[in-house]
């Protein structure tokens, strides 16, 4: 059974290939991990968890875990069942996304929800996160509990925050980043610095690494929220089929993401009360003159350079760390992610 999506094999045709080659070993060692750690007495809740986990993605949180702990120089084994904590966390957002948006495709397939309901999806999620916590007290680290619990409080908190301004057109793009930071870039920035802070509990020179361990928690929120950023312009302007969700999921669910925002400051008037009406009615019936009027007022445009800017900011933060073969992937791994805006 494959938990992860395949590790690419041509370096020419799939730039994320050398980094999963880096860290190959460490990735089919999760692989095995997570399977082992899924098991439970009710086999609806072993049904569900591998339905989603098996559901393919790159898998770039857990990538955060492998090469953030090895950049610093960890060695042991604690960064693999790390990296399955962030998995598991993880999909159990996934899972409570999916309900709260009322999704039914996700990666291309039918969202747990669609195929199981409501009920089972959420408990299912939740079992996941309590999964995920009795990992943690087996890794000992109270630094690294820490992090993660005061993450998986605010993941909550922004997915309260963007329930609480659907409609809303008054959001300003403060309150935009509020909540990408809150629901999306937390769980990266989460990732980077526990693999930091394993590496730092084995240091020998605390006062280096942690400026070390700064650099990469402060990498992982930026690479965060590019990451987010490029899904709010993919919403727009991306390809269904390789997106493996429909254009416009945003607009029909009535979340106001950058794209829009924007386009409510420096559209016409005209086309800002077509916004707030195709807002209100909660539809993607015009997302074809929606997609039209961001592209034009420059809102597109906006919303890729924010992403650009926020992707440069992570790679400047690794000039904190040592080089080597780890903080070049890092690096490798962040222009991939920008490549998805061309």
């Amino acid at each position: 059974m494959q938990l992860f999506a395949s590790a690419p094999h041509d370096n020419a045709v799939n730039p994320l290939a050398a980094i999963y080659a880096l860290v190959a070993e460490e990735f089919n060692e999760v692989n095995r991990l997570i399977p082992q750690r899924l098991t439970s007495d009710v086999a609806m809740v072993e049904e569900i968890g591998h339905y989603i986990v098996e559901s393919g993605g790159k898998r770039l949180r857990p990538m955060l875990v492998l090469l953030g702990s090895q950049a610093l120089g960890f060695q042991g084994n604690d960064h693999i069942k790390l990296a399955a904590i962030i998995e598991f966390l993880h999909t159990a957002t996934l899972l409570h996304d999916d309900v709260v948006d009322k999704s039914v495709l996700r990666r291309g397939r039918a969202t747990a929800n669609n195929k199981w309901g409501n009920a089972p999806s959420v408990l299912v999620g939740d079992f996941l996160y309590s999964r995920a916590f009795q990992l943690m007290v087996e890794l000992a680290s109270l630094d690294v509990m820490g992090v993660l619990a005061s993450a998986t409080n605010s993941i909550a908190e922004g997915e309260v925050m963007q329930l609480a301004n659907i409609g809303n057109c008054a959001m300003t793009e403060d309150d935009y980043r509020n909540v990408i930071r809150c629901k999306t870039a937390l769980l990266f920035e989460a990732a980077s610095h526990t693999g930091a802070l394993l590496a730092a509990e084995q240091a020998n020179e605390p006062a280096v690494d942690a400026k070390a361990v700064v650099a990469l928690q402060r990498y992982g929120m930026h690479f965060g929220l590019a990451y987010q950023l490029i899904d709010d312009w993919l919403d727009y302007a991306g390809d269904p089929e390789l997106m493996g969700k429909n254009v416009g999921d945003d607009l029909a669910e009535g979340k106001l993401t950058l794209p829009l925002i924007q386009a409510l400051k420096v559209a016409p008037a005209g086309d800002q009360a077509f916004i707030r009406d195709a807002i209100s009615a909660r539809s993607c019936d015009s997302i074809a003159r929606i997609s039209d009027i961001v592209t034009h007022c420059g809102a597109l445009d906006y919303t890729r350079a924010s992403a650009v800017t926020e992707g440069n900011q992570a790679i400047a933060q690794l000039d904190g760390i040592p080089a080597n073969p780890y903080c070049d992937a890092l690096r490798a791994l962040t222009d991939y992610s920008l490549s998805r805006l061309n």
